[in-house]
């Protein structure tokens, strides 16, 4: 079998990345065709932290998770009383070198959004508004994601009148446009996908076509 040529460069530059307080890549030609190449096989993501700055995947390994710590439950139960996405949010943050947690701060109201209600009209049972859970997870996308290099998404159940096309949906997102989807008939296939996708982190947005995702 006839060996990479670049191989051993190419480990040179994801040794130097890692290295790097920042994970700029020198603008040589001979780096910046490595850099190609690296970003091709997804072993580099663009970093979140630091502009122009590149951080490896397996620097990534081993990054915790995070999502609601009873979404179980809806296997076997209506009740969507889960844990709020800002409590999820709130871990992310925490668990982040406390430079960087005033700047992750910053998205949480982007990625938090507005919390469920319970509504009660006229001495009715309340009615609960569709599942929208937030989870993280380490990886990139087209773009940077969330300081950390965290990506966000959510598990969404698909209510109301008019007819759709699934009954829930997986979101993952980076910290711009960058967008994957994933459609379900039910909550047990659902929350099976959603552990798949933490199984695998972390990963590249592109990398997830195999797993039944799509950019939208």
């Amino acid at each position: 079998m006839t060996q990479d040529p670049n191989a051993e460069f190419d480990q040179s530059v994801l040794e130097l990345i890692e290295r790097s307080p920042t994970g700029v890549v020198p603008h040589t030609p001979s780096h910046q065709d490595s850099l190609r190449r690296l970003r091709a096989a997804h072993q580099v993501y663009p970093s979140a932290d630091h502009e122009n700055g590149f951080v490896t995947a397996r620097s990534l390994a081993g990054r915790q998770t995070f999502q609601a710590a009873n979404l179980d439950v809806l296997r076997s139960s209506a009740d969507d009383d889960l844990e709020p996405n800002a409590a999820v949010f709130d871990r992310y943050v925490k668990s982040l070198p406390p430079a960087q947690q005033a700047r992750a701060e910053s998205f949480r109201a982007m990625v938090a959004g507005r919390p469920a209600h319970h509504r009660a009209k006229h001495g009715l049972p309340a009615v609960h508004d569709p599942v929208h859970s937030l989870f993280l997870l380490p990886g990139g996308g087209p773009h940077p994601g969330l300081p950390g290099d965290y990506l966000y998404g959510f598990v969404a159940q698909h209510g109301g009148p008019a007819p759709v096309s699934a009954a829930w949906s997986i979101h993952l997102h980076d910290r711009q446009d960058g967008e994957v989807l994933w459609e379900g008939s039910d909550i047990g296939e659902a929350l099976d996908k959603l552990e798949e996708l933490l199984a695998c982190a972390p990963f590249d947005m592109a990398e997830l076509e195999a797993l039944g995702f799509r950019f939208t």
